[in-house]
């Protein structure tokens, strides 16, 4: 296939970015996505120029480092699907493809299409973790849970900490993803000595860090690559209430 990549640009967070426009001749339909900027990322190495700077690690999907905005949806068209583990056979000969990174306040460009993500990071220790004794490790079957609670947690720890729900979302807003660790931790019974305060931390956090309100757009769970239910959202809600029903303060 022969396309044309139109990708922003910017060589450093204080400099001013812009779309630039690439021809990428013989790119094969089962090359992934990312494989397709490795290869022209090796012509623009071999005209003396400087490569587009992209986060990628595993490339299997699970480690959440590869972000960019592909014809203006988070991760590209296939649903459900990761930047990496999309493949160019999704697009068609002759077509153009514009690759822009995520588009947020709490994520500022670092470089072309790197962002900085660390405020997820800050989320996650806020209050996502548990209180344990140290030890040997427990008898598995010692604390017994429920299916739906298991299954519903195991859902939520899907998420992998990509930021598409705030990319995707109109209010840069990371309700999903708190929602997501808030409600994984929540629903089992090792969670349950930090549940209250767990969820006020983590929504004070994001609120503090310049993540947009939350309005019910379902934008984030349309682009989520595991498919994060909006249920989560509710959840994290309903702890919320919780807490300050039972007058749990946040530290």
């Amino acid at each position: 296939m022969k396309l044309t990549l139109r990708i922003w640009r910017q060589a450093s967070p204080e400099a001013k970015g812009k779309m630039q426009k690439y021809v990428l001749d013989d790119v094969e339909p089962d090359m992934s996505f990312l494989e397709m900027l490795d290869v022209l990322n090796e012509k623009l190495v071999m005209d003396d120029k400087d490569p587009v700077s992209f986060d990628h690690d595993c490339r299997e999907g699970i480690c959440g480092s590869c972000a960019m905005v592909i014809n203006g949806t988070a991760h590209g068209p296939q649903k459900n699907t990761t930047t990496c583990q999309l493949h160019m056979r999704h697009f068609s000969d002759g077509d153009t493809i514009d690759i822009e990174p995520w588009r947020a306040r709490a994520f500022p460009v670092v470089k072309d299409l790197v962002t900085d993500r660390s405020a997820l990071d800050e989320i996650i220790k806020s209050g996502g973790y548990i209180s344990v004794n140290t030890g040997s490790a427990p008898e598995a079957h010692a604390i017994p849970v429920d299916k739906v609670s298991a299954d519903d947690a195991f859902d939520a720890a899907t998420c992998i900490g990509c930021g598409a729900c705030v990319a995707a979302c109109p209010n840069g807003s990371s309700m999903l993803f708190t929602a997501a660790k808030v409600t994984h931790l929540g629903l089992l019974p090792q969670g349950q000595p930090e549940r209250a305060t767990r969820a006020m931390n983590m929504l004070a956090k994001q609120d503090e860090l310049d993540f947009g309100g939350c309005t019910n757009v379902g934008a984030c769970h349309e682009v989520c690559p595991k498919g994060i239910p909006l249920a989560s959202i509710a959840q994290l809600n309903h702890d919320v209430l919780g807490a300050t029903l039972t007058g749990a303060r946040s530290d």
